[in-house]
């Protein structure tokens, strides 16, 4: 059965710092050497929180206890299928952090997160989780590597 195109991502924030993942650990990974939040696909029948706090527990070894579902992002890409991913902020959690198979994590200081290897959007969808406090939708639309257009609730912004 192939991969769902239903995904969660989180940023889990401490100490005005973010929980990031480097993928460097997996040979075919569509997010090869970026930096991105934990999170992944959904399993059959799983409803977006179970997914985001399965997905958690498997990535970092933590439970989270407070979170947020914050915005939806639809991507399109000329190389793969359209993914629609419930971009998630946790504020705390227990439990103790775990190495992951599919990437080195790090704590990363909100102000150097433009210094790491992102995807072009995901500069966008950062603004937006500092800025605005209410529900968003994002699209996304790629071609490769390259960030072609971005529509921001129903209105193009790039």
């Amino acid at each position: 059965m192939p991969e769902s195109n239903l995904t969660t991502l989180c940023y889990i924030e401490r100490d005005g710092k973010y929980l990031m993942m480097h993928r460097v650990k997996k040979e075919k990974d569509i997010n090869k050497d970026k930096w991105i939040g934990v999170g992944g696909h959904f399993e059959p029948d799983e409803s977006p929180d179970e997914c985001l706090l399965r997905e958690v527990k498997e990535e970092t070894g933590l439970t989270l206890t407070s979170y947020r579902f914050r915005g939806l992002i639809t991507f399109i890409s000329d190389r793969w299928q359209t993914e629609y991913m419930c971009l998630y902020t946790a504020d705390a959690f227990g439990g103790e952090m775990c190495a992951c198979d599919e990437g080195t994590l790090e704590w990363v200081e909100k102000s150097k997160l433009k210094e790491l290897n992102l995807w072009e959007g995901d500069y966008l969808f950062f603004d937006l989780l500092e800025k605005r406090e209410d529900f968003f939708s994002l699209k996304l639309v790629y071609k490769g590597d390259r960030l072609m257009d971005a529509v921001l609730d129903g209105k193009k912004i790039f």
